[in-house]
């Protein structure tokens, strides 16, 4: 069959998730393709005529040898939408629903080939009313969505003959009014706000137009004092104030801003506390969230900002809390989604499940003094570990409101618990307002002017789009969020997520370790923010770069540092007494000559499960024998937190949890990490078995030794110990004793047999045993134990 063939005009811009239509970039008017030949079907899209809104269009897709579909016989769908302001509209189907409309007709003599027809008209394809067509999204896929047709998205320009876009007036310049921040500025006094949008570029390029539309104007854009912002080019702001508002009502808004060259696009304001997602909200369950109070405007466009004049105030009821003790800080990782199940979902947990349980007394019965919330801050979608942030200052709905927030962070703090905040400074999403205002379509990254971001990540190990924590820009919008975070929800300290990357200095894996002053000055410098708004609260970097930077600089300035001790507990775990074995690498004052830095742990969101290592590759009869495997955890709990400094357990670690990180929600394993970060089982039926209880209530013991004790553990109690690999025979043991005099002595077997441990004690005569609580009179000063067994005795009453 025989067409003449007519190229639409199209622009790449790379799909840099799986869902194209949630993508928030800008879109540069594309250029024609060349005329193709009579009869010759070009590689990738063509049209059957010039794309017109009002009329049918024939799309073809021809795959190139490169492309995912060449040679596929399966099924084929069209993922597309008409783009408005910068989103995709009007989707049809999302990536993995098959609908016939969608579904494309393989060419029955030519190889490759497919073919689609939206009929009767573009407009009524799509369903769109009033709303312009001037341009398409369009991608091609297997049924499942594993395979695209090209590696970055279409783009096809249409032309629009009955409807028309908003024209902006001329560009009003006048002052931003003293003492404005950026961002919403409301003011309770004049029933006003002012809201204030910086996008200066780094070569002084702007935006050439700025609107805001919202329920204050009816969702009208208009080159009125209700719509269009000024300009203040000295302050590199857009700027506009509306009065006369309802101080009591919550309104949503959007930015409105574009160039001539590259279209417009709305945005919502980075620095709402509030947002509303039309594409993830939905799906939150009104048991966590409620409908009424997150209901999306009928004319929004991607995502919407929100503020109130006169916002709720919460009654705290603990205002005067603070973190007693710095190094003996007994820190629970927390992920809200994986915790507890929500009512009516299958697949995440909220605030209230957690709450029920910090109410139950699970947290005070097991002795943590903090908990880290894993992060909380919007990130995109509903599902996530939540290092995909975009938007700051607005904590995820998919965990519960904002009050819901404060009343776990208050019940804490009631049960002399404190709060930590995982927070990811390190990178933002493409989806992040400061992205799209400066970004390069053509690249699918932040443009080489963007004042807040570095086009690439001058080290390895970025995700996203990478901070350029050196422009004064970022650093005060980092300061202001610290600060809101604090004052807000009355949180303890935040736990700062990959701070070897808050560097501009180019390098790789191995220099990346190198001293970098600039990465020093930042971080010291986001840590003065942090004491100025809470003289209190602790910083806790995941920095892993070496003793010149961590030690004598950060550690020796107050800051304290992720401390990985996984491979040594592993092994004991296991029952090996190998490839690293012993403990000597925990670090804190008294075996590194400096400073109380660190915080150790043997799990952690990152790593592996110990049990399931127990369960998947050690020896008899930890492979198979439930007790002995909890019984060595046992033994391992023992060497940890007797040690002194700060420590950290990742939840459902002292159940022995033993589902593989590699693991999907049903505890299929997968031999990549495909499906590391997905939701996974709840086990809470293992606090009902007693080997699993025995491991909690052990926990527990330790713990609330070192909480009724802390002189016991501090750094300078250290006095000797036997841990190292060489003593896996003979027995490991610590000895400690405090200022005022405090003995305490743990005494390990992680062998598979009974063992005399000679010496462990320091004298013979009375002591206490932590397993039973009761005074004993030792009469040797060595110890016999069991097989996977420890004690603990202390000469003062526990």
């Amino acid at each position: 069959m025989k067409t003449i063939w007519f190229i639409c005009m199209w622009v790449v811009c790379v799909c840099t998730a799986l869902l194209s239509c949630t993508e928030d970039e800008k879109i540069i008017v594309p250029a024609p393709k060349p005329n193709i030949p009579p009869g010759e079907v070009p590689e990738g899209f063509s049209c059957s005529s010039s794309p017109d809104a009002d009329q049918p269009l024939t799309l073809t897709f021809k795959a190139p040898a490169s492309s995912a579909l060449y040679g596929f016989t399966g099924d084929v769908y069209l993922h597309t939408g008409v783009i408005v302001e910068g989103q995709w509209q009007f989707v049809p189907a999302g990536w993995n629903e098959n609908i016939d409309k969608c579904k494309f007709e393989k060419d029955a003599e030519l190889e490759n080939v497919w073919s689609i027809t939206l009929s009767p008209s573009l407009r009524e394809w799509f369903d769109s009313g009033t709303t312009p067509i001037t341009q398409l999204g369009v991608i091609i896929r297997s049924v499942d969505g594993t395979k695209k047709g090209l590696e970055t998205d279409e783009f096809i320009t249409v032309t629009d003959n009955l409807y028309t876009d908003f024209e902006p007036g001329e560009v009003k310049n006048q002052s931003l009014p003293a003492g404005m921040q950026y961002g919403i500025n409301t003011d309770v006094a004049t029933n006003s706000v002012t809201l204030v949008l910086y996008d200066k570029g780094t070569d002084g390029a702007h935006q050439d137009y700025a609107f805001v539309v919202g329920d204050f104007n009816n969702w009208t854009l208009a080159n009125d004092e209700t719509s269009q912002m000024y300009r203040d080019e000295a302050a590199g702001c857009w700027w506009i104030t509306l009065n006369n508002l309802d101080p009591s009502k919550e309104y949503r808004f959007q930015y409105y801003v574009g160039t001539e060259i590259a279209g417009s696009m709305r945005l919502g304001d980075p620095y709402t506390e509030k947002i509303l997602d039309p594409n993830n909200d939905q799906y939150i369950p009104e048991s966590t969230y409620p409908k009424a109070d997150i209901a999306y405007p009928e004319k929004g466009i991607g995502i919407v900002s929100t503020f109130k004049i006169s916002k709720e105030k919460y009654a705290w009821k603990n205002l005067d809390f603070k973190i007693k003790y710095l190094d003996n800080l007994m820190i629970y990782e927390l992920l809200f989604r994986d915790f507890t199940r929500t009512n009516g979902s299958a697949d995440v947990g909220d605030i209230k499940g957690a709450l029920a349980k910090l109410k139950a007394g699970y947290f005070r019965n097991l002795g943590v003094n903090a908990i880290e919330l894993m992060p909380v801050q919007e990130f995109e979608g509903n599902n996530s570990w939540g290092y995909n942030p975009f938007y700051f200052f607005a904590l995820d709905k998919a965990y519960g409101t904002k009050e819901d927030y404060k009343a776990f962070i208050d019940e804490c703090h009631s049960q002399g618990i404190a709060v930590l905040f995982d927070v990811v400074y390190n990178h933002a999403t493409g989806s992040h307002t400061f992205a799209r205002l400066f970004w390069n379509s053509s690249t699918n990254k932040t443009a080489d002017n963007n004042p807040w971001f570095n086009v690439d990540a001058p080290h390895p190990f970025s995700v996203f789009h990478d901070f350029n924590h050196e422009s004064k820009l970022t650093s005060d919008f980092v300061k202001r969020n610290l600060k809101f975070l604090l004052d807000e929800y009355k949180i303890d300290g935040f736990r700062f997520d990959l701070t070897k990357g808050f560097t501009n200095t180019p390098c790789d894996e191995i220099t990346a370790n190198n001293y970098d002053a600039g990465r020093i000055k930042i971080l010291k410098g986001y840590y003065d923010a942090i004491l100025e708004a809470n003289p209190n609260a602790v910083m806790i970097c995941e920095h892993l770069v070496g003793d010149m930077e961590e030690n004598e600089e950060l550690a020796a300035y107050g800051l304290k540092m992720w401390n990985k001790q996984c491979q040594a507990y592993y092994q004991t775990a296991m029952g090996y007494d190998s490839d690293g074995s012993g403990f000597e690498s925990i670090r804190w004052t008294g075996n590194t000559g400096g400073h109380d830095g660190w915080v150790s742990y043997m799990e952690s969101h990152d790593e592996e499960r110990t049990a399931y290592k127990q369960v998947a590759y050690s020896q008899e009869p930890f492979r198979s024998d439930l007790q002995a495997r909890m019984a060595q955890l046992e033994v391992n709990a023992a060497f940890f937190f007797t040690i002194p400094g700060a420590k950290m357990i990742w939840q459902f670690e002292e159940l022995g949890y033993d589902v593989s990180i590699n693991a999907d929600l049903q505890g299929n394993e997968y031999p990549d990490d495909s499906h590391r970060t997905d939701p996974k089982p709840l086990r809470w039926e293992y606090f009902e078995d007693s080997a699993r209880k025995g491991l909690y209530d052990t926990y527990g013991k330790l713990m609330k030794l070192r909480q009724a004790n802390p002189e016991v553990f501090a750094p300078e109690a250290f006095r000797e110990w036997q841990v190292a690999q060489g003593y896996w025979d003979t027995g490991r043991w610590i000895r400690l004793q405090s200022t005022n005099g405090k003995q305490l002595v743990v005494v390990g077997n992680f062998t598979t047999s009974e063992i005399t441990v000679t010496n462990a004690l320091p004298s013979i005569g009375k002591w206490y045993n932590l397993e039973t609580g009761e005074e004993e009179t030792i009469s040797s000063t060595s110890v016999i134990l069991p097989a996977h067994s420890f004690r603990v005795y202390t000469t003062f009453a526990i």
